[in-house]
Parts: C-alpha cells; structure tokens; sequence
C-alpha cells in the first residue's frame, strides 16, 4: 500500500512463514522449544557463568534447522489471525437491551455478544445519515474530511478517493478472505457494476432490499413509501434480511480453510418502512406499551438551524403521528423490527459457534446512526442529538474484556484502526479514527477525545462523558448537561456562566471543513453567503417548518 494510503494491486501470498521468529514467541509458537527456551532467558543464563558454547550452540543449530524448516512449511500465521464477523443495522437507536434505551425491548442475541465483550454506552455515529455514516466507518475518515455529507455520491467517485484502501480491502491485502451480504455500505453502493466478486470484497453474496411490500400501505394517508408500518408478511422466511442471514450462515458453514475470513452481514430493518411478522409485534402488547418521555415545547430553546438539518423529510413529524393514532404503533413496530434484527444476529451467532471458530473470531455489532421516535417532536434522524447519535457499539472476541460496559466517548470512526489493532495487522496510516483497543481490554481507560458527529458542513456535535455541544453553520450553538439533564431538555447555551465550557468544547470541533463533493444532493443542508439551502434549494427564513411527511 502506497504511503497516502491508496489501493495497490496486492502482493504475492506466500504459502510460507517467514523465518525471522522473535525468540519470545518460539516457546509459545512451537512446543517442542520450549526446553531450549528457558536456557536463554532463565536468571542463570549461560553468559553468567557458564561457558556460552555449552548450552547455546545447539540451540542456534536448531534455529537454523527450524528456520529452513519454516521456509518450506505450509501458512500457520493465517490460522492465528482471529477472523472477523461484522454486524450492521440499519437505524437503529439505543433500543437495545445492553444500552437499556426502552424498557421494554427484547434483544436477548445481542445481549450474547455483551456478555462476551465491552458495550460501548457512549458511541456515536460520524453522520446521523446512511451514505456518509457508513463511508466514513469503511473508510476511517469523517464526512469532513472527505466532503461525503449526503446520500449522494459514492466515495470512489470522488476526486482523491478513487482506489482509497477500505476496511475489508485492507484486510484482505493482509491475508483475509473478505464476504459481504445485505447492506453494509450505504443501498445505491457499491454501484450495481461493482456489486460482483472482487471490487469491493472477495466475495459479493445476496444484497436484499425492503422487499416484501404489500399490495397497499398499512398505514392510512401514507404520502410515501416510507411512512408505513404493520404487521406483514406471513413468514420471517419472506423478508430479505431473512435470506440476507442465511447467505451469512451458509457462509460460516463452509470457510475457508487456509485463510481467516473478514464476513459483513448488513441487516436493514429496523429501518422504515417498519414490517415484521406477528411474533414479533406480540412481544410488544400495545395496552402495556411506553412511548418515549417528549417534554412540551421541547424545541422553543433550540435555534432554527436545528430545523433545517431535517427540514423536508418523509419520516412525519410527531404531530403528525399523534393526530392519526400512529404513535404508538410506530414505536410498536419499530420494537418488532428490532427484535426481528436481533433473531437474524442469532442465526449468525448460532453458526459461528457451529464452526468452531467462535473463539477466534471478533464478532462487532453497530449501526449506522439512531433514530427519534417522539422525541425532539420528530421521528426519523439527521439531527445531532442523542437520538440520532448515539448508537449501539459491541465488540466481543479474542483479546477483550468480557461482559463490560465503557462510558468513554467512542466513534464509529474509530472500527477501521479498532479492528486493524485487535487483528495484529500492520498499523493503517492516514485515518481520523483512534483504537479502542485499550478500553477493550482495560473499559475504564481514560479517552483524550470526544466522540464528533456532522451533518452539513459546519454542523457538528461535540459528546463528552458529561457534556454535548452543538455548533450549527450560522454560529447558532446548544450546550446539555447529561449528568442532570441526560434527555438533552434545557439548552445552556444562552446562559453566560457556561462560556467557558463552550469554550473548552469548540476546541474540538473539526478544523477541516471539506466543501459538499460534486454530485451530493438528497438530505443536504448547506449555508451559502448567508442562505441556508436544503436539497440545493433556497429555504425562505420565515417558512416554518414542514409539519408533513414529503
């Protein structure tokens, strides 16, 4: 890989070791030293005394055997690289058991892999949207590096990015057998010619979509088709994600064999429209269901700007759902979809221990980004609070503390360098994201940094363990309290005696601030010389905001 971090055509594998072995790890890589090991490093070492020819002559006669040995024997250092499983869900928030964000969801797998791992309850998303979110976690650059702020375009189109080393590529440069299924990068990416064995992955497997539809929506006066939610279909066997699951466990029952394998699963629901079959819904009795806590005029101290980040959008806003007695019908369904991705991680897991590789693997669970439903009087995302932020973060596998929480502030950003350390590949240069390896084996481990979300240019939410701070392009800004006001309800911005603290937050905001690339449209918002455009059009300052889904 060239030093700017661009793709090379990969070397040569070799089917040997190489023979420069450090002399620490023969005892431990090869049984059969281990008697000579303990005359090299014991207190009493030969050059203490004892003549050196004695006891280390024939210890270098059987390195120099072992090493013309190795040269001719088949890859064993493949077999110690741990494998990857490489979960992704679509939308989803905190609604999980192992972050407690509804008290009444069901995620018993994903508790599994808690169990065996660190939960990371202070993770956030790069972008509270697919495209840039997801680029930025395969590419270990934020969407202000890049320019990637929108649902539009493909990062190899873009001028600098075209041969960018993405995550599964720099595995697979090291040696990995890399699988991809369902929606791991955004749904339009790769584009459709790529969609094949090679370009992006070694292998390309069943890619889905939000397939089945019924015949009609579900929901009355639906004005899109997004805005629906219901039971349907019939069988869990019908729904992609279904057969999305079971490419993965086919997968995981016929592995490699001289290689280890990095496999993506990307699970889209719960992400709208919200279908699931009727198991699932009645895990959720809607007479002993809650809706989120909404505080009243939630949004009379957040400024404008805070508006145009989701200014037309077809996801409805709460009134809109309130008024049509959807509310709690949407958060019933979403909590289905939830549970339905969680039976899918399930599968997966099921097969992993199936395979006998489970020891060996790192399994990682995360989403793209959260989603409101009620709170902030909105449902849907592309906003920089905690609902759309905040996201699920699991990692379990070889080398991790198991069953731990970390409340340090943590980035999606941060997976591409994570999962490079936890795997003992060569260090990746030129990434924005940090280890986390060190809160993976120690969750208490102090963090220098807070977690940075963008959406827009010059849109950013700064995420501490204590605080949030929000800057909006026009200088507009809010400031929240979360160890006494942890549902972000009172905006201190405006109060004087927390300017230092502003102060001490903005230092952090991105110093980069990449122009929207060519091509970027659909969910952007941009202030030029003193306009705020959404979607490329001019918003007029005294519109008020679209009550309807569009």
């Amino acid at each position: 890989m060239s030093v700017n971090g661009t793709r090379r055509p990969p070397a040569k594998r070799r089917s040997t070791k190489t023979a420069c072995v450090k002399l620490s790890g023969l005892a431990r890589e090869f049984p059969s030293f281990a008697g000579i090991a303990p005359r090299l490093h014991h207190d009493k070492h030969p050059l203490r005394g004892s003549p050196m020819r004695l006891s280390l002559r024939p210890a270098f006669a059987w390195l120099w055997t072992l090493a013309a040995t190795l040269l001719l024997t088949p890859n064993i250092s493949a077999a110690e690289k741990p494998n990857v499983l490489f979960i992704a869900i679509d939308d989803l928030n905190d609604w999980v058991t192992p972050l407690s964000g509804h008290p009444q969801v069901k995620t018993p797998h994903m508790d599994r892999i808690a169990r065996r791992g660190v939960t990371f309850k202070n993770a956030h998303c790069q972008s509270p949207l697919c495209n840039p979110s997801r680029t930025s976690l395969m590419s270990g650059l934020r969407p202000s590096t890049t320019g990637v702020y929108a649902l539009q375009p493909w990062l190899r189109t873009v001028e600098g990015f075209e041969d960018w080393v993405m995550l599964p590529q720099y595995f697979e440069q090291h040696g990995y057998v890399t699988m991809s299924t369902g929606k791991v990068y955004h749904d339009a990416y790769p584009p459709a010619e790529d969609r094949r064995d090679g370009p992006e992955f070694t292998r390309w497997g069943f890619k889905g979509g939000f397939h089945p539809r019924p015949d009609r929506p579900i929901v009355p006066d639906a004005t899109h088709p997004l805005v629906d939610w219901g039971v349907f279909p019939e069988r869990d066997e019908q729904q992609d994600d279904y057969k999305v699951a079971s490419w993965a466990v086919e997968q995981l029952k016929n592995l490699p064999e001289d290689k280890p394998f990095f496999l993506a699963m990307g699970i889209r629901h719960p992400h709208v429209p919200l279908y699931a079959t009727q198991q699932w819904f009645d895990l959720y009795p809607p007479d002993t269901l809650f809706t989120p806590p909404v505080l009243p005029g939630d949004r009379n101290d957040t400024p404008d700007f805070s508006w145009y980040l989701h200014w037309k959008l077809p996801e409805p806003r709460l009134k809109w759902v309130a008024e049509r007695r959807q509310w709690i019908k949407k958060v019933r369904a979403y909590l289905a979809s939830v549970s339905f991705a969680d039976a899918m991680v399930g599968r997966a897991l099921d097969a992993l221990e199936a395979s006998g590789e489970a020891d060996n693997t790192i399994v990682v669970l995360w989403s793209d980004h959260g989603y409101h439903l009620g709170e902030k009087l909105i449902t849907g995302k592309n906003t920089l609070w905690r609902e759309s932020t905040r996201v699920p973060l699991l990692i379990a596998g070889p080398g991790v503390s198991a069953d731990s929480r970390c409340d340090q502030p943590a980035e999606l950003v941060d997976l591409y360098p994570t999962l490079v350390d936890l795997a003992g590949l060569p260090e990746r240069d030129g990434l924005d994201g940090v280890s986390l390896v060190p809160q993976l084996q120690a969750p208490t481990t102090p963090r220098t940094r807070p977690a940075i979300t963008t959406h827009g240019p010059h849109n950013h939410s700064v995420v501490t363990t204590d605080w949030r701070y929000i800057q909006y392009a026009d200088g507009s800004k809010e400031l929240y309290d979360l160890k006494r006001d942890p549902r972000e309800w009172h905006n201190l911005a405006r109060d004087p005696a927390y300017e230092t603290k502003i102060a001490e937050l903005a230092q952090y905001l991105p110093a980069q601030n990449a122009a929207p690339v060519p091509g970027s449209k659909t969910r952007l918002v941009e202030l030029k010389d003193g306009t705020v455009y959404w979607q490329s059009e001019a918003i007029d300052p005294n519109a008020p905001p679209p009550a309807n889904p569009k």
